[in-house]
């Protein structure tokens, strides 16, 4: 594997990880949200 083909591949695959922290995180706050709505109404 050449240098370039190299950090191409380290590029992209920083970039699905980040895709991914992103997802989670959106995934977290959209529970959050839901638990606390579902506490409050109770």
């Amino acid at each position: 594997m050449t240098p370039e083909e190299r950090a191409l591949f380290e590029k992209r695959r920083r970039a699905r990880n980040i895709a991914i922290l992103l997802v989670l995180v959106a995934l977290s706050v959209l529970f959050y949200f839901i638990g606390m709505a579902r506490l409050l109404r109770a």
